[in-house]
């Protein structure tokens, strides 16, 4: 995730696990509940800033300054299905326009209230009356906040607002595996994946949600699953960027989000997703094409007793793209455990650290380790 920061600016990241906020009953969501979670983020957020120890004074300044926070989320594709809605469907789409929309104004009106407790940010206090409503004036007719709702706007001409920027969605790679929960905006990469045994066999492991879904309906075939548990690689790029933009209506800051494309895209198709994505309103963007680099380590098939870099055969069949088989054998006794480029992931412990659109991620799991913010 590329975050576009003031100089000394400083990130002061969270996430609320929208898997959470999902009624499993009758397949919705529970939005007074997903509002009072963020109302207490924002507030988390802004009492971390004046609880940070600050090394260097530029960086204190900054960030008592602007109040910077970046309220994000994980869990996105969990939420989703347990909403029976299909990621990137018209009817995916309208629930993710809506969980964002709530989750942004609750922000905006939550840090409102906190300007009338404690103060605007300073950076929007003039030396005079005149002065500050001229920083408000400009401040409500930017790009973003001209989208917001007209109480919003207007209470910021009378209050201020405690902080210049309120929501950012980072990867979330580490927390969001640790809690088991799709990472950030991301769709599940694959629903199944493949853990080896002593003997070099492959066991088969599917993701928790589908054992929660097996279990909670015991006629479901595991190898036919309902619409609803798609995957990166089973969604069409276009589908990936039009996703990204519909939240980026409702983030004042950086989205990290990557648009999966199947192998043999042309790099005509690279540009006519980035044209998209710039068009929709998106501040960024990440193409990766399957098998564009060497070392790629995914596989969503398994051969058993095949450690070393036997490659399945491509199958394409409506979007659904078999990957590359290169399994590391993790017996081998100079295997470096950890996160950085080339080494193997200390989450699953079989693919390897591999720089993916700004963070060290595993080619396995797709964890994100590391990020360069």
């Amino acid at each position: 995730m590329e975050q576009p920061l003031a100089p000394y600016s400083v990130c002061n990241l969270a996430a609320v696990n929208l898997a959470e906020f999902a009624d499993k009953e009758t397949k919705t969501v529970n939005y007074e509940k997903l509002k009072e979670t963020v109302r207490v983020g924002v507030r988390m957020q802004d009492n971390v800033i004046d609880a940070t120890p600050y090394f260097l004074e530029e960086n204190k300044a900054q960030a008592l300054g602007e109040r910077r926070v970046g309220l994000g989320v994980m869990g996105l594709a969990d939420l989703l299905i347990y909403c029976e809605k299909t990621y990137g469907s018209e009817e995916g789409n309208a629930l993710v326009d809506k969980v964002f929309e709530t989750i942004a104004t609750t922000a905006y009106r939550e840090s409102i209230e906190l300007a009338k407790e404690k103060g605007s940010f300073p950076f929007l206090i003039g030396k005079k009356d005149e002065e500050t409503k001229a920083l408000r004036e400009a401040f409500i007719n930017t790009g973003f906040m001209k989208k917001m709702p007209e109480d919003i706007r207007e209470a910021i001409l009378v209050h201020g607002i405690r902080n210049s920027h309120l929501l950012t969605v980072a990867p979330t790679g580490s927390t969001g595996t640790m809690v088991g929960v799709s990472t950030g905006l991301e769709p599940y990469f694959s629903f199944t994946y493949y853990r080896s045994g002593r003997l070099g066999k492959f066991i088969e492991v599917k993701a928790g949600i589908v054992e929660e879904y097996l279990q909670s309906n015991p006629e479901a075939d595991p190898d036919n699953l309902p619409e609803w548990f798609i995957s990166s690689m089973s969604l069409a790029p276009e589908a990936h960027a039009d996703v990204q933009c519909i939240i980026q209506r409702w983030i004042d800051s950086s989205i990290s989000k990557t648009v999966n494309a199947p192998r043999g895209y042309t790099v005509e198709q690279v540009e006519s997703v980035y044209e998209r994505l710039y068009k929709g309103g998106a501040k960024g963007g990440t193409v990766y094409v399957d098998g564009s680099r060497d070392s790629q380590v995914l596989t969503l098939k398994a051969e058993e007793n095949k450690m070393d870099s036997d490659y399945v055969e491509e199958a394409v069949e409506q979007r659904k793209v078999v990957l590359v088989n290169t399994i590391q054998d993790l017996r081998s006794t100079n295997v470096t455990i950890g996160s950085e480029v080339g080494d193997t992931c200390p989450v699953c412990r079989k693919g390897t650290v591999e720089e993916m659109g700004g963070c060290n991620t595993c080619t396995n799991c797709n964890a994100q380790l590391k990020c360069g913010l």
